[in-house]
C-alpha cells in the first residue's frame, strides 16, 4: 500500500540549529494516516529524541497519537499530558499536525519535519488550519501559523504593509497572517528568532496542493455543528412526508413477542383457549429493567410458541386470533386529570401500560422516569433523523396536542421545570404547528436543530441542546435531563386520558420499492408481510427489507415478523454487498463518531481477538449509530465487529 502521508523528519543540520535554541522540551508525534494500519509508533520519534539527547538537552516526555490534526480529539489528549518542567514541544507530523498543536498550547512549538512531495492528501484536518504540503515548512519560525495559506499572498518574508485594519488587502475576511504571526510570537517572547531568520524566497517548483484547504473548508462547518461528528446521509423523505396518517385495516392475526423492550422479556400470563380483550395484560414483566406486554385485539389465544422476531431471530410470543369486535378490557378508562394525579401515580400508569422508549432502543419508561438523582430538563426528541422514516413528523403534525399532554405529564412525574421539543429543521410544518400549540404554555419551548444524523441519540441531543456532556459509562440524568421520544408521550397520553395500555403505533412503510408508500396506525403484532402487501407489494429485484431505518434498522430474513413497540418503520431498499478492504487508515470513522470514539481500533482489535484492546478503546461508549460504517473507505463492516466486542467486553466482566 503507498504511504500518501510523507512528511520526514528535517535534516540534521536543521534540528541540531533548532535543538540549540530550546531545552526541555516535548515531543509529539503523529501516527501517519492513509498508510496501511499498523499500531506501532512511527519511527521519526525515536530518532528526534535521541538526538536531542545527544545534544545534552532534557525531553521531558513523549506521545504518539493518531490523527494529530483533529482538533476535538487532539485537546482533549493533550489535557495534563505535557509536564509542568516543559518548556517547549516539537512535533513530529506534517503541517496540519503542527498547526493544531499550536493553537491548542501557549507553549512555543516547532515543526520538526518537512513535507514530502506526494500526490494525495494529509488526514480529515478537523481544524480552522491547513497544509498546503509544500515541502517546506515555516512553522517553525513563525509560532505555528503558515504563511503559506493563511496569508492570501503566501508571503514567507513578512508583512507586506497592506493589511488594513488587522485584515488582508487582498481577501477583507482574513486575519493579516503576518500580524498574527508578529503577535503570537511577541506573546511567546520570541519575536527575537524571527528577527534571527534570513530572508527566503519561497521555491514555487515545490509541489502545491489546494485540496485540503478546500477540502476542509467543505467538511468543517457540518462535521462540526451542535456536536462532534455526524453524517448527511439522503434523506429520502419525500415518499411519506406528505401522506396523512391512515389506520391500518385490522389484523385477523397477531403475534406479539414478549420482549419488545430492553432487558428482561415478559412472563405469558395467558394460554391457549383463554379469550382477551383489548388493553389486557398477556405478559408480566419479570425484572426491574422489563415491561408488560397487553393484547392488540379482542379474541382467543391460538398459540404461546416461538416466533419469528425483527432483531432476535425468535421469540417468545403470544399468538391471538381476532374475533374483529376489539372489545375493551374493563381496564381501559381514563385515569384522571394532570391535577389530579400524583407524580407517583403518573409513574405508575406508564409502568401498568406497558410504555417503552418509541424511537428504536425500547427502554421502559417508566425506570426513565424515577432518575436517581434530580433533573431540571426534559428534552422530546422529534428530530426523526434516519434517512426514510416520516412516524414522528406525521404523529407530530397530527396528535400535537397528545404530544404536548405527554410532556407536561413527564415533567409533573420527574419534577422537571422545563420541557424542550427537539425537532430537525427538514420539518418546517411540525416546528411552527408544535410553536403554535406551546406559545401559551409556561416551561415549553420548541427548538429546532440543524438537520445532521444521529441528531436524536440521546447523547447527541442533550449536548446540541444544553450544551452539557453526558460522562462515559453514564445517563442523561446524570447532568439533570431525561430524554423521551415524541411516540412515546404520545402513549402516555392514551394511558392516562383513555387509559389505553400501548397497543398500537405509526409506521411508515416506504422505501423505492414499495409501490405505495404510507404512514399507518398499526396494531402491535401486525404482520409485516401484511403491511408490505397492503401498500402494493415490493417491485424490483436485489432487494432489502429492513425494520427501522437504513442506518441503525434490522435486515429482515423473513417479512413474517411482528409489528412491535420499537417498530418505526418498515422500508425496502437496495441490497448492498461490498467487498471488505484493509483499513487504509483514512480517519474518515474518527471524524464522524459522534461518541468521539477511534472505530477503526474496534475493526482491528476484533479481527485480532484483542478484547482488551476492545474495551480499552471504550467500545461499550458506542451508541452504533453505523456512521462509521456508512463512511468507511474500506467498506468495513464496523458495526457486527463492534458488536462482536460488546459482546466480548460482557464476558469479560
Amino acid at each position: 500500500m503507498e504511504n500518501y502521508t510523507r512528511y520526514a523528519l528535517k535534516s540534521q543540520q536543521e534540528l541540531e540549529s533548532l535543538l540549540q535554541q530550546t531545552d526541555d522540551l516535548f515531543v509529539l508525534s503523529c501516527n501517519k494516516c492513509f498508510k496501511a494500519f499498523e499500531t506501532v509508533e512511527e519511527p521519526e520519534t525515536e530518532e528526534l529524541i535521541r538526538l536531542a539527547r545527544e545534544q545534552g538537552k532534557t525531553v521531558t516526555g513523549s506521545a504518539a497519537v493518531d490523527f494529530l490534526c483533529n482538533k476535538t480529539q487532539t485537546a482533549k489528549l493533550l489535557s495534563g499530558l505535557i509536564p509542568e518542567n516543559t518548556r517547549c514541544i516539537l512535533v513530529v507530523s506534517c503541517g496540519l499536525g503542527v498547526q493544531t498543536v499550536a493553537e491548542l498550547t501557549d507553549l512555543p512549538v516547532y515543526a520538526a519535519c518537512d513535507t514530502l512531495n506526494y500526490t494525495g492528501h494529509h488526514g480529515m484536518a478537523l481544524t480552522k488550519k491547513a497544509c498546503d504540503a509544500c515541502a517546506q515548512c515555516y512553522l517553525t519560525m513563525t509560532g505555528g501559523i503558515c504563511p503559506i495559506v493563511d496569508c492570501s499572498k503566501s508571503l514567507v518574508n513578512g508583512q507586506c504593509g497592506g493589511a488594513k485594519n488587522g485584515k488582508c488587502e487582498v481577501d477583507g475576511n482574513k486575519d493579516c497572517a503576518w500580524e498574527k504571526i508578529q503577535q503570537r510570537l511577541a506573546a511567546q517572547g520570541r519575536l527575537s528568532e524571527l528577527a534571527a531568520q534570513p530572508v527566503q524566497v519561497r521555491d514555487y517548483s515545490k509541489v502545491n496542493h489546494k485540496l485540503i484547504t478546500e477540502y476542509v473548508q467543505a467538511i468543517r462547518q457540518s462535521r462540526l455543528d451542535g456536536y462532534y461528528g455526524g453524517v448527511h446521509p439522503t434523506e429520502h423523505k419525500e415518499y411519506t412526508e406528505h401522506l396523512p396518517l391512515v389506520r391500518f385495516p385490522e389484523p385477523e392475526t397477531v403475534v406479539i413477542p414478549m420482549a419488545q423492550h430492553l432487558g428482561a422479556p415478559a412472563n405469558p400470563v395467558v394460554s391457549v383457549g383463554d379469550n382477551v380483550t383489548v388493553g389486557q395484560k398477556i405478559g408480566e414483566p419479570s425484572a426491574f429493567i422489563s415491561s408488560p406486554v397487553h393484547s392488540s385485539v379482542s379474541g382467543t389465544v391460538i398459540a404461546v410458541e416461538d416466533r419469528p422476531h425483527a432483531n432476535r431471530g425468535t421469540c417468545l410470543s403470544v399468538v391471538i386470533r381476532s374475533d374483529g369486535k376489539n372489545t375493551l378490557h374493563e381496564s381501559v378508562k381514563p385515569q384522571g386529570t394532570l391535577e389530579e394525579l400524583s407524580p407517583e401515580q403518573i409513574v405508575s400508569i406508564v409502568r401498568e401500560a406497558g410504555i417503552v422508549g418509541m424511537g428504536g432502543a425500547g427502554f421502559p419508561t417508566a425506570v426513565k422516569l424515577t432518575p436517581k438523582t434530580p433533573v431540571d430538563t426534559i428534552l422530546l426528541n422529534g428530530c426523526e433523523c434516519e434517512p426514510y422514516l416520516t412516524a414522528d413528523h406525521r404523529l407530530m403534525l397530527e396528535y400535537a396536542d397528545e404530544v404536548i399532554f405527554g410532556l407536561q405529564a413527564v415533567l409533573k412525574a420527574t419534577g422537571a421545570q422545563k420541557g424542550v421539543i427537539v425537532v430537525e429543521d427538514n420539518k418546517p410544518d411540525a416546528i411552527a404547528h408544535l410553536q403554535e400549540k406551546t406559545t401559551a404554555l409556561e416551561g415549553i419551548e420548541v427548538c429546532t436543530a440543524k438537520t445532521k444524523y444521529p441528531q436524536g441519540a440521546e447523547k447527541m441531543l442533550i449536548k446540541r441542546v444544553t450544551g452539557r456532556q453526558v460522562p462515559s459509562g453514564g445517563l442523561p440524568a446524570d447532568v439533570g435531563v431525561v430524554v423521551c421520544n415524541v411516540s412515546t408521550v404520545k402513549a402516555i397520553s392514551d394511558a392516562i386520558q383513555k387509559g389505553m395500555p400501548l397497543v398500537e403505533r405509526v409506521v411508515t412503510v416506504t422505501g423505492p420499492y414499495i409501490a405505495n408508500p404510507g404512514n399507518f396506525v398499526v396494531k402491535i403484532g401486525t404482520d409485516v408481510q401484511q403491511l408490505v402487501d397492503h401498500c402494493g407489494g415490493i417491485t424490483g429485484e436485489n432487494v432489502t427489507v429492513k425494520a427501522g431505518g437504513p442506518m441503525m434498522g434490522f435486515v429482515q430474513n423473513t417479512l413474517h415478523t411482528p409489528i412491535m413497540k420499537g417498530s418505526n418503520g418498515i422500508i425496502a431498499v437496495d441490497a448492498t454487498v461490498s467487498q471488505e478492504n484493509p483499513c487504509i487508515k483514512c480517519g474518515r470513522c474518527v471524524d464522524v463518531c459522534p461518541m468521539e470514539l477511534k472505530p477503526l481500533y474496534f475493526a482491528k482489535y476484533a479481527d485480532e481477538g484483542n478484547w482488551a484492546g476492545v474495551k480499552e478503546q471504550k467500545v461499550m461508549d458506542c451508541i452504533e449509530c453505523r456512521c462509521c460504517e456508512y463512511i468507511c473507505s474500506s467498506k468495513i463492516p464496523l458495526v457486527s465487529k463492534i458488536k462482536a466486542g460488546k459482546a466480548a467486553v460482557r464476558e469479560m466482566k
